[in-house]
Parts: structure tokens; C-alpha cells; sequence
């Protein structure tokens, strides 16, 4: 006896269009990438937009205070901090291939060390012709600020864009669901930035007291990688040793002691004082989604891997929830009735 399969319409507009949205949101990623870095930002500043607006002042020009405060700082930053990182970024890749021989006289014909110092030049123009690429990329940049200034001085946006296709409780649950969001954002971002500063600051004291050479570019390296979590770390330490090696086993010996106390007092006190708030997730996810991350959009990938698993894993939950609470009130309906 056959059995008969029917097919329904839906099944297959869905089987028809579910690939087609996948390839539109490919194509349009890095659009995605900006909302996700503007939300990211709206979602810092807000605190303090409330906080301003709570003395009296009109929304807008809390926002506009705020808003131009925060690029003003990250511009000071920048002028002050770039120029010396460059030079001497640029500096240490040129002479790494040197410090490298001196470790091992041996790696010199292994790897080819003399010939690589040729193109070290070209190599270190075309790191930061990518860098400056990145960050010089005017529409991109643009449209993050634009939006994260439009998301600041928007007030209840979602419940405008949502209302005429969605009951009022439905688009509250998506409004508290978003508020959750941006509570853990916020404390991620601050977080994270307050960790990637701790760490950068730490190391080149410490290097520098240990007289190690590029001491600058190592702790910037160290607070950068302070995104990836576990990982980031073990490879910010590998050069820092090795220059230390360079110059004597002992410097070499004592950076390695230095970096695995900072990495101890970090996962000891730092991380659960400052990120246990924000993130709380698995080890292996967060790995996952670092390398997913990488895959799918780069260096900005990684970066933002983090941040996507804490709105995916907070939608999650309240899905939960929400899906819990109503399969009680079904148990509790069912007791009832039969009663």
C-alpha cells in the first residue's frame, strides 16, 4: 500500500523563499553590521541621554551633548594614542624577523627570515592600508553614526514601526525582550572596554618596568585581543615572550610570570567584577561563535561575535519563558476543566 505525500503551498513558498532571505541578508551583511554597531552604541549611551534628561533638558539636546562628548573623546584618544602606536607598531614588524634570529640562529634558514625582511616594508604598508581601509570607509562609518544618532533621538521607535501589524501586549513583549537586550549590551560594551583598558594599561606598566622593548604596541595587542575571550590572551603573550627571549632567558622567563599573573588576577577578579553582568555564557559557544564570526565577516566578525550571542541567547530565554508561561496556563486551563 503507497502512501500518499501532499505538499502543502506553504511548504513550498517556504522551501522557495527561506534561501532567497538568506542570500538577500549575505548580500546586504555589511548593512547589518552597521545597524548592529549603531544599536551597540545607542545602547551605551542611553544611560546617560536618561540621565541628563532626568535634570530637565529636552531629549534632543541630551542626545546631541552626549552624542558629540563621545566622539569628541574617541577623537582625543586617537590623536594622542595612534601616532606613537603606529611608529612603533611598524617598527616591531620590521625588526621581528631580527628578534626572531637572535632567539634561534637556526630560524633564520628555516624560514627565511633574511629574505622575508625584504618585503616586511610592503607587508606593514599593506596591514595598514587594510586598517585605515577599515575604519576609512566614509559611507560605513556615515551610516553607523547616522543611526545610532537616529536610534538615540528616536523615542519608542519599535512600538511606531510595530503598531499597525501587532496587538499592543505583543509589541510590549518585544519591547521589554529589546530592553533586556540593551541593558546587556550596554554592560558589555562598558565592560569590555573597561577590561580591554585595564589589561593594556597593566601590561605596558609591567612591561616597561621589565624594560621590554615595543612595550606600547604589545599592551595594545594585549587590550585588543581582550575581545577574544581565553584565546586572546595565550596570543597576545607569545610575542611579548619572545622579544623578552631575545634579549635574555631571563626578561623572556620573567614576561612569561608577568602575563600568567595578569591572566590569573584577570579570570580571578577582573572578568567576574566587570563581564560576569553582561555576558555569563559557555566557554565552548562563545568560541563557536568567535570562529563563525570569523568566517562570516572577518575581523568585524569577531568582534561582533560576541555581542550577536548575547542578543541571540537573550531572545532565546525570553522565547522560553514566554513558551513556559503559556504551557502553564494551558496545564492550569486543562486542570480546571477537568475539574
Amino acid at each position: 500500500m503507497t502512501r500518499k505525500i501532499e505538499i502543502s503551498e506553504r511548504s513550498v513558498v517556504f522551501a522557495i523563499l527561506f534561501p532567497l532571505a538568506l542570500a538577500f541578508l549575505w548580500v546586504i551583511r555589511e548593512l547589518l553590521f552597521s545597524l548592529l554597531i549603531a544599536f551597540i552604541v545607542m545602547s551605551a549611551l542611553r544611560p546617560f541621554v536618561t540621565a541628563i534628561m532626568q535634570r530637565g533638558l529636552p531629549r534632543r539636546l541630551a542626545v546631541m551633548i552626549v552624542y558629540f562628548v563621545f566622539l569628541g573623546v574617541i577623537g582625543l584618544i586617537a590623536s594622542l594614542i595612534v601616532p606613537p602606536i603606529v611608529s612603533e607598531t611598524t617598527a616591531f614588524v620590521r625588526n621581528f624577523p631580527t628578534i626572531l634570529g637572535s632567539v634561534n640562529p637556526d630560524l633564520k634558514d628555516q624560514f627565511g627570515l633574511q629574505n622575508l625582511t625584504q618585503y616586511l616594508p610592503n607587508v606593514t604598508e599593506n596591514v595598514f592600508s587594510l586598517l585605515g581601509g577599515m575604519f576609512s570607509n566614509l559611507f560605513f562609518v556615515l551610516t553607523t553614526l547616522f543611526f545610532s544618532l537616529y536610534f538615540l533621538l528616536e523615542e519608542n521607535l519599535m512600538r511606531r514601526i510595530l503598531n499597525p501589524y501587532l496587538s499592543d501586549s505583543r509589541i510590549r513583549h518585544y519591547e521589554r525582550v529589546t530592553a533586556k537586550v540593551e541593558d546587556r549590551l550596554t554592560a558589555w560594551f562598558w565592560g569590555q572596554l573597561t577590561l580591554m583598558t585595564v589589561i593594556g594599561v597593566v601590561t605596558f606598566i609591567i612591561l616597561s618596568l621589565l624594560g621590554v622593548r615595543y612595550a606600547l604596541p604589545l599592551a595594545l595587542l594585549a587590550g585588543i585581543l581582550e575581545v577574544v575571550p581565553n584565546i586572546g590572551p595565550i596570543l597576545a603573550s607569545i610575542p611579548a615572550i619572545t622579544i623578552g627571549v631575545a634579549d635574555s632567558y631571563f626578561t623572556g622567563f620573567s614576561v612569561a610570570i608577568a602575563y600568567f599573573v595578569i591572566q590569573q588576577l584577570e579570570n580571578a577578579f577582573i572578568v567576574p567584577v566587570i563581564m560576569r553582568r553582561a555576558v555569563g555564557v559557555n566557554p565552548i559557544t562563545t568560541l563557536v561563535s568567535l570562529i563563525v564570526g570569523g568566517k562570516i565577516g572577518g575581523v568585524l566578525g569577531v568582534l561582533l561575535a560576541i555581542p550577536i550571542l548575547i542578543i541571540v541567547e537573550t531572545v532565546i530565554a525570553e522565547m522560553m519563558q514566554a513558551w513556559k508561561l503559556n504551557r502553564g496556563k494551558e496545564l492550569f486551563r486543562d486542570a480546571e476543566e477537568v475539574r
